[in-house]
């Protein structure tokens, strides 16, 4: 007997790339395949996206699929809001994080969430500032990169470059990323 069923295998390839800034005259950025997908300076006249930025990739296509701000410098429900955002992200997922100018100020509750991840931020503190790639469910695959306090990020600003390469079946089984 003959298996009718079709199976098509799509191939991962994503190549990030992400900077994030603690402080001033900097600039954060992601970039997908080398094109810039999301940016913010902190000079003017340019309007910078201050504290915990998350975006969610579509690793098969390498696409941006949607950003989020969380001004976590300014208040503490947008801690609350990042925390209740990542819990919904679903196992499997790739998310970016970066943050911009001062993201700790009012994070404290959403530090446990962002562990989970693999992201411990608890030792960043006024002006730190941190990047990370990771998949939900996957805390040991995070790639985290972090300024701990204002006199590092004066000298440097967190980057990371991470390749996401992988196989996805589409026949019911089960994906590899």
């Amino acid at each position: 007997m003959l298996n009718d069923s079709v199976i098509s295998v799509i191939a991962a390839k994503c190549s990030i790339e992400a900077q994030a800034f603690g402080g001033v005259n900097r600039v954060g950025f992601v970039k997908m395949n080398n094109d810039t997908v999301w940016e913010t300076l902190n000079r003017a006249p340019t309007q910078q996206i201050r504290g915990v930025n998350i975006l969610s990739v579509e690793p098969f296509n390498c696409s941006l699929l949607e950003s989020h701000n969380f001004d976590t410098y300014m208040s503490t429900a947008a801690a609350r809001g990042l925390s209740t955002y990542l819990q919904q992200v679903r196992h499997g997922d790739f998310i970016v994080g970066v943050t911009a100018d001062e993201p700790t100020r009012r994070l404290a509750s959403a530090l446990p969430v962002l562990l989970q991840l693999g992201v411990d931020v608890s030792d960043v503190r006024f002006r730190g500032s941190f990047v990370f790639v990771a998949q939900k469910g996957f805390p040991a695959k995070t790639k985290l990169r972090k300024t701990l306090n204002k006199q590092e990020s004066a000298r440097i600003q967190p980057r990371i470059s991470v390749n996401i390469t992988g196989t996805n079946s589409i026949n019911g089984q089960s994906s590899t990323v």
